[in-house]
């Protein structure tokens, strides 16, 4: 698979098997959705959910038990997914003008 094809699929786990939907989504207001993403782009092998003193934590907004870095692609990964649901929801609040 495509790193695009990737991020979608990772994008509709995300809403099929978590339930972070649309709604869910348009809940988080103060750039968690960024801030989660820029996370896991900055996670490596060494930030492990137990490190919270890592710098990519610290971008973390969430409680330390959603904290679940993997591999470097699998983070890239899921940070296309956030950033994608991130974009899609400033959409929603603009009524969908780009």
């Amino acid at each position: 698979m495509s790193g695009i094809e990737l991020i979608t699929a990772e994008r509709e786990r995300q809403i099929n098997a978590e339930g972070w939907t649309s709604d869910h989504d348009s809940q988080h207001t103060e750039g968690e959705l960024a801030l989660a993403a820029i996370a896991y782009i900055m996670a490596d092998k060494n930030d492990a959910p137990e490190n919270f003193d890592s710098a990519a934590y610290s971008f973390w907004p969430w409680s330390w038990k959603l904290w679940k870095p993997k591999s470097r692609i699998q983070n890239l990964v899921r940070a296309g997914a956030l950033i994608a649901a991130e974009i899609d929801r400033l959409l929603e609040m603009k009524g969908g003008e780009r």
